[in-house]
């Protein structure tokens, strides 16, 4: 059975909002994140930032397909009429935890800053510390300008996302 027309229109408009735009690059920046630290070997206080890399990823990737297929009524509490409060909340909570993970990823690359002569010859991590800052620090603008976005849309007394 093909798509409705509302349906789809309703898709569709998310998609082109500025919320729909901030959350598909809050997930490929935040699987960016993820994955260079991941696919790489790490310890410490890294963990703490995958932690958060990881769980605010799938957190935005719920919340993303919730207000995609338009299910945010499904959701107890924190759906319907609180959905915009609900997003606010999540993007204001991943900016204060993201601003520790940046701090973690700077001290790491600036302590492995040591490698990055040319003849150094065993393995380091300095290069992907670095990516994995830029990553953190894109991350966490992104979720910044959404959540700033979300309480103008609040304070304007709007109740929905698009």
């Amino acid at each position: 059975m093909p798509p409705q027309p509302q349906a789809r229109k309703n898709f569709l408009e998310f998609l082109r909002s500025p919320y729909g735009v901030l959350r598909v690059l809050q997930i490929v920046l935040g699987a960016g994140l993820w994955v260079t630290i991941a696919a790489n070997k790490y310890e410490g206080s890294i963990h703490f930032v995958l932690f958060v890399a990881v769980l605010f990823w799938l957190l935005t990737l719920a919340l993303f397909f919730l207000t995609l297929l338009d299910k945010q009524d499904l959701v107890p509490i924190v759906g319907g009429e609180r959905w915009l409060l609900s997003n606010l909340v999540h993007d204001l909570a991943a900016t204060a935890l993201y601003l520790p993970a940046i701090g973690i990823m700077i001290y790491k690359t600036e302590k492995n800053e040591y490698c990055n002569l040319e003849h150094y010859k065993h393995y380091c991590l300095y290069k992907v510390y670095l990516v994995a800052s830029v990553f953190a620090c894109l991350t966490a603008a992104a979720y910044l300008v959404s959540a700033i976005y979300g309480s103008c849309r609040k304070c304007r007394g709007q109740q929905t996302l698009v």
